[in-house]
């Protein structure tokens, strides 16, 4: 039977993720990957959590296994406004949802905001998730370079000049996925400007702001929002667990009930047992100190692949910027039209990268681009792959 017939329109032309794709292709153990976005397992509080989901499932299992409310367990939504006042990210107005994950978060905004036609102005490149939900409303993506520092701010001008029905402007603004990029001081205050020029909502998305292994921290754009303009969205996947699938969304209160309304569709409520898991480790150990285990194990991870890169790359035929933080590292091959051939090598050679088309607007479009992860593999395992990666580049570059 053809089922392409009764598909929607909206979902004929998705394309699924290529690092999910490749997970399926990586069941060989000697597979080394750098392709995916996992935190480092050996980091899981693992002995700590079990013995927190025992203690909550013999003392309080009604609690534990009956359904929730909406908008997230009350204390789990005290641990978030916690996370997100730490970096000044909750307006008086505001309202704070849990949700299943961040991703749950952005889709669920998307939904609320997009009408078939809008526009969305997206980083280019960006979060391959994100553009995947957006791109299941019918709306267009404008996209915009992420330079060094951060989205041009001449080029969101222009976009913004240039295109009719602009909803939001969608931004990971700290460590971006996939380039590792942080956005200045200066560009974050410039977007708020322009949001506001063009009276369009921003959607600041900061899963990894927690990560900063170097340099100094930068206010969220949240934080220097004074007219209820930016949509803010946390998460514990990348401190805790993503496992646990908890993430957050600070919203004006009037959007907020929109979601809310929403997420009781699409999943009535998140699992109550995990959010009672962060909640029970969020009380009784340092969740600080924890994270800054993270900070010190990314960091060195990250140089350890920066290291690697400068031994095993062909000299001048890979260029690339070392991030502060996160666990990404976009590069780029300028002698090249496409990077296909180096992915599908590099796999024969059993070592997985993302090619860069993933995170395009046009994901049709060849890139010579490619992202690497530090965060998952061990320091041995990077060095490996680095030199099979290089190994590769050599040849076809």
């Amino acid at each position: 039977m053809e089922y392409k017939t009764y598909m929607a329109d909206r979902v004929k032309t998705m394309k699924g993720s290529a690092i999910r794709e490749m997970f399926k292709r990586m069941a060989d153990p000697e597979i080394i990957s750098l392709a995916g976005g996992n935190p480092a397992s050996e980091l899981f509080p693992g002995d700590e959590l079990s013995k927190i989901a025992g203690k909550i499932l013999m003392t309080n299992p009604t609690l534990a296994l009956q359904y929730g409310t909406t908008d997230g367990y009350p204390k789990m939504r005290d641990c978030a406004r916690q996370r997100a006042e730490k970096v000044n990210s909750v307006g008086a107005n505001d309202a704070i949802l849990i949700m299943t994950g961040a991703n749950q978060g952005i889709d669920l905004t998307a939904k609320a905001l997009l009408n078939k036609g809008d526009k969305v102005i997206v980083e280019s490149p960006s979060f391959i998730g994100s553009l995947n939900a957006f791109r299941t409303y019918e709306c267009g993506l404008v996209g915009v370079t992420v330079e060094d520092d951060g989205m041009s701010m001449e080029g969101l001008e222009d976009a913004l000049k240039n295109n009719d029905g602009v909803k939001f402007i969608y931004t990971i603004p700290t460590f971006q996925n996939p380039t590792g990029a942080t956005m200045s001081l200066e560009k974050r205050k410039k977007m708020l400007e322009l949001a506001s020029k063009y009276d369009v909502l921003i959607l600041e998305d900061n899963p990894y702001g927690d990560l900063r292994f170097s340099g100094e921290d930068v206010p969220t754009i949240k934080s220097m929002d004074t007219e209820g303009r930016v949509i803010y969205t946390g998460s514990f996947s990348k401190i805790l667990s993503p496992g646990m699938r908890l993430g957050y969304i600070v919203a004006p209160s009037e959007l907020a009930e929109k979601i809310e309304m929403l997420k009781q569709v699409n999943d009535v409520h998140t699992p109550m047992l995990t959010q009672l898991m962060c909640v029970e480790f969020m009380k009784k150990y340092d969740i600080d100190s924890y994270i800054a285990k993270n900070r010190e194990l990314y960091g060195k991870k990250c140089a350890a692949m920066v290291s690697a890169m400068e031994k095993y790359f062909p000299k001048g035929k890979v260029k690339w910027v070392t991030p502060e933080g996160g666990i990404f590292l976009w590069c780029e091959c300028p002698t090249i039209t496409d990077i296909t051939p180096v992915v599908d090598r590099c796999l024969e050679k059993k070592v997985a990268i993302v090619p860069g088309s993933n995170f395009a607007t046009d994901i049709f479009a060849p890139s010579n681009m490619f992202r690497l992860n530090y965060s998952s593999a061990t320091i041995e395992n990077i060095e490996e792959g680095i030199r099979r990666l290089g190994e590769v580049l050599t040849e076809l570059l």
